[in-house]
């Protein structure tokens, strides 16, 4: 069996054998909320909105539309994970095309589990000279392996359980899964 075969089989498995922890119902009314919140806090300030690629994709799709303010789109690409299911060294993929410096920035991103790479991320935009950096993240892992740092925004927080769907993946497959699952013994 070839391997993109074996792995269709594996995510197969785990999506079938998965916990549901929140249903699309549940997320698309952590969603709202979470965007009622910025919407307080950045009505405006004519921010960007940038996603973390490849997780942020599907919450920031839901998100953009319920923001009913000015506001400018773009994303950057890092990961740590590069479909595996630990984290590995930092790798940027696509820097951010609109200029940042000087501006008010929202970070998107699926999840905040140890924080590395949001904290880089949001380090880097300070580097580059932006007036305020905030980040909002669909999911925050509640575990003591975090690296002090915490989102601004948050629109779920989870058990320290390895989780896909809404953008999460599990060794690069299931973002799209309709709730958020918890894989069986990870």
């Amino acid at each position: 069996m070839s391997e993109l075969k074996q792995l269709f089989t594996e995510c197969e498995q785990v999506k079938k054998e998965a916990d549901c922890l929140f249903t699309k119902a549940e997320v698309n009314a952590a969603i709202a909320s979470l965007a009622e919140s910025i919407s307080k806090e950045l009505s405006g300030s004519n921010p960007i909105i940038m996603g973390i690629m490849n997780g942020a994709m599907i919450p920031m799709g839901l998100l953009l539309p319920e923001l009913d303010f000015s506001l400018q789109v773009d994303y950057l690409h890092a990961t740590r994970y590069r479909d595996k299911t630990s984290g590995g060294k930092m790798k940027w993929l696509a820097p951010p095309k609109i200029e940042i410096k000087g501006r008010t920035v929202l970070l998107v991103d699926d999840i905040h589990d140890e924080g590395i790479t949001l904290e880089a991320i949001k380090n880097y935009c300070l580097e580059e000279g932006v007036d305020k950096v905030y980040t909002a993240v669909l999911v925050n892992k509640i575990h003591d392996r975090k690296n002090n740092t915490c989102a601004d925004f948050v629109g779920i927080n989870i058990p320290d359980r390895y989780v896909f769907g809404f953008g999460m993946d599990y060794k690069g497959m299931l973002r799209n899964a309709p709730g958020i699952y918890a894989v069986k013994g990870l």
